[in-house]
């Protein structure tokens, strides 16, 4: 009788790994990279009015921010691992029909996948904290920003040069990212996650903490500049290839400057450096001043357009300089009994701004060209300098001197960022 044994690796799952973590980012940022600078491009093709485009983009943003909120209740009544399953295949389902010849093609593809990055983000945090020990959160993150680098650094530029050449070139890879990423997962077989003991009481409701948040001061400021910061990169993700189109600079510019502005990531640990050495409050002052009158200027009308798109990406590098010291203000100021109830009201600022910059875009557009919304943006990031500003001098001071000494360029600073690499 032949000895016939079950692999391993069928009989027993595999222990989850910060690699296999690090392979679900990468293929993430490759299905969202190519797809960031043609989905705008492609939107004002089919409906042709930048207004029109605002607001699409505006009730998508309301959609998400309601699907995002119901996602973590749909989780206590529905396996996580059918949830996340879900939202991979509708990526790449959203991404298969913006293919389509019909003009409405590109706004249901946008909604869903916008959709589905939403359901994924929950459940992939849900599973990072289940199977991740806080000892190697840096490590993670790490390996996270490493494996996703390249697709935010050559996503954007890549997925409108294939749209130029064939339109549903960039649509079709990011559908196949998609897959592959629900591949990774199924072979690291994460199921529902790590089983934890049933609590007596439900789980806390997010919203019972709305009148905590509303009464510190301190969080509000740090929400605000998370909202405020990830606005100006909405302004520069969605309405510089807009402008660029009309401008006749070629649909593939946007994807161009924002390539070379995610390659700017690598000079992190520079900035990071120089919060360290100065203090937090220079570098969130610092960041609002300089990228709101980047914006200001570059929405000056009757500016030339290469000046213009030069003004956004200079004022882009300095949206990186608020990735990586904004969020700060919020995460020391939060209490270490609330983080979990704070973490869920904090995260909303993705949403938020989603629904905000396209609404107030779509105001300014009635009276103004799309060099406006540069101007609303700027005056927007100039009005949170003058509250970043009232920081106290020292944040954080003593804490980021003990984190540098151990570890120089350890990237959870980095947490809650929104830029386009991390986003």
């Amino acid at each position: 009788m032949h000895d016939r044994r079950i692999p391993e690796w069928l009989r027993h799952a595999p222990a989850p790994s910060v690699r296999g973590f690090a392979g679900l980012a990468a293929m993430e940022a490759i299905a969202r990279g190519i797809l960031i600078s043609v989905f705008p491009v492609a939107m004002y093709e089919a409906l042709g009015d930048a207004r029109a485009v605002s607001e699409v983009y505006f009730l998508i943003g309301t959609l998400s921010l309601l699907i995002g909120l119901l996602v973590p209740y749909l989780i206590r009544f529905v396996p996580r691992w059918w949830v996340y399953v879900t939202g991979a295949l509708t990526f790449a389902t959203g991404s298969t029909l913006a293919t389509l010849p019909e003009p409405g093609a590109p706004v249901l593809g946008l909604a869903l996948t916008t959709f589905a990055v939403v359901i994924t983000f929950v459940c992939f945090n849900a599973y990072v904290l289940d199977h991740v020990a806080r000892i190697d959160l840096g490590r993670f993150e790490t390996s996270r920003l490493f494996s996703s680098a390249l697709g935010w650094t050559a996503g954007p530029w890549l997925g409108t040069v294939l749209h130029g050449w064939w339109r549903p070139a960039p649509f079709l890879i990011a559908a196949c990212a998609a897959l592959v990423m629900l591949t990774i997962f199924l072979v690291m077989r994460l199921g529902n996650g790590r089983l934890i003991a049933r609590r007596r009481n439900p789980p806390a409701n997010p919203f019972a903490y709305f009148g905590r948040f509303l009464a510190q001061p301190r969080l509000v400021t740090g929400w605000i500049f998370a909202v405020v910061r990830s606005c100006g990169w909405w302004v520069y993700m969605v309405y510089l290839p807009i402008y660029a189109v009309q401008n006749g600079l070629g649909s593939q510019l946007g994807g161009i400057a924002l390539s070379i502005t995610n390659a700017t990531l690598f000079l992190t640990p520079l900035m990071l450096r120089f919060m360290m050495r100065r203090s937090v409050r220079t570098a969130v002052t610092t960041g609002f001043l300089m990228a709101g009158a980047l914006f200001l200027l570059a929405g000056t009308p009757g500016s030339p357009p290469a000046l213009t798109v030069a003004l956004l990406m200079a004022g882009s590098v300095f949206l990186i300089l608020l990735d990586v010291s904004a969020g700060l203000p919020f995460l020391l100021a939060v209490k270490p009994s609330e983080r979990t109830e704070m973490s869920a009201i904090y995260s909303s600022f993705r949403d938020v701004s989603g629904i905000l910059t396209p609404g107030v875009a779509w105001v300014v557009l009635l009276a103004a060209p799309v060099s406006g919304v540069f101007a609303a943006g700027g005056l927007g990031l100039l009005a949170t300098w003058g509250l970043a500003r009232t920081l106290h001098p020292r944040l954080g001071q003593a804490r980021i001197a003990m984190e540098g000494a151990a570890k120089p360029a350890r990237p959870v600073l980095m947490t809650g960022s929104t830029g386009p690499a991390t986003d």
